[in-house]
């Protein structure tokens, strides 16, 4: 526990670029009141409004509430969204000199609808999206590549958070690929699909489902995950692979073929998932430009998942809360 402890307050100092799919996530909450005579449903008398940073804005959050720089790459659109992104991320002093504004698409906005009962507990009762999945290209991809052209060079980490909505493209991650192999900086990824083009990267991360999806195949035990670890790993030709299981923990296998698996370390306490996978890639990025192995940093970004589960949306890990939960465990 005191190797966990120890890397936090080497966090100060790093500088990670974000590059990934930008999000706005809203929540619109109100009170129920009564039944529709239009449909049977409920009707909610509105509340408040909270928009929050999401998608692959999430990552870049957690690295500077951790108290590192993260630099945001990514596309928004010329519209009220993406004004309140880039307001969201300024106040959270998250670096937005990366955004690069496409007028022909619009800024990723996921709604949630919210019902709020008596002291405030929280029910998620639907959701819109609003979303252009078309890969970037032309001046927007170019300008993207220029970017990350200028920022790389003096970062510990590329982060990639692939949400598939059309931002990482190939070009994209073939251009971050190449400046990263010149400067030596990490490439650590965080993606839902379409894994091969994430070839070289040194850590890559997924959750079980869609690790089942690449490998055509079910993941049923240790002996399955091992398996399937390894088969990511060699297909993919990097260093290490993280495969988080929900409710299950995680699964870790790194460079010297070592496979761990991790168990939850907060399973009574769930209140919203939304976020702990980009909690995890945010942890593990800093903990291993800190200098941690894939183990530990990943033991540590279990623990940062454990804490963001007990609140509502994309909320960024808390440093203080991250080291108390971890001397409470060494208790």
């Amino acid at each position: 526990m005191n190797r966990l402890l120890d890397l936090l307050p080497a966090f100060p100092g790093k500088r990670i670029v974000v590059l990934g799919d930008l999000i706005l996530d809203e929540y619109i909450i109100g009170g129920p009141s009564r039944v529709s005579r239009e449909a049977p449903i409920v009707i909610l008398e509105f509340n408040r409004r909270t928009v929050l940073p999401g998608g692959g804005t999430a990552p870049a959050s957690n690295i500077q509430s951790l108290g590192a720089q993260a630099i945001q790459v990514g596309v928004i659109g010329a519209d009220k969204a993406g004004d309140e992104l880039r307001a969201a991320l300024a106040a959270r002093r998250v670096d937005t000199r990366g955004l690069v504004v496409d007028p022909g698409r619009p800024t990723i906005l996921k709604s949630r609808i919210v019902a709020e009962g008596p002291g405030r507990l929280q029910q998620q009762i639907a959701r819109v999206d609003t979303l252009d999945r078309r890969p970037i290209a032309g001046d927007v991809e170019n300008a993207v590549i220029a970017t990350l052209e200028r920022e790389l060079p003096h970062a510990d980490a590329l982060l990639i958070s692939d949400y598939q909505s059309g931002t990482v493209s190939p070009a994209v991650v073939d251009a971050a690929r190449r400046v990263a192999a010149r400067t030596g900086a990490l490439i650590t990824v965080d993606a839902q699909g379409d894994f091969a083009k994430f070839h070289g990267v040194t850590i890559f991360r997924c959750n079980d489902r869609e690790a089942e999806s690449a490998l055509h195949t079910e993941l049923r035990g240790e002996e399955a995950f091992a398996d399937g670890l390894r088969r990511l790993r060699a297909e993919l030709s990097t260093q290490g692979v993280v495969v988080t299981r929900g409710g299950e923990g995680m699964s870790v296998l790194d460079r010297y073929d070592h496979y761990h698996h991790i168990p939850v370390s907060n399973s009574s306490e769930v209140f919203d998932v939304t976020g702990a996978g980009d909690t995890v890639i945010a942890v593990l990025t800093l903990a291993l430009t800190a200098g941690a192995g894939l183990l530990d940093a990943a033991r540590l970004a279990n623990y940062g998942a454990g804490i963001v589960v007990q609140k509502l949306g994309n909320v960024p890990l808390n440093p203080l809360e991250l080291r108390a939960r971890l001397l409470q465990s060494a208790e």
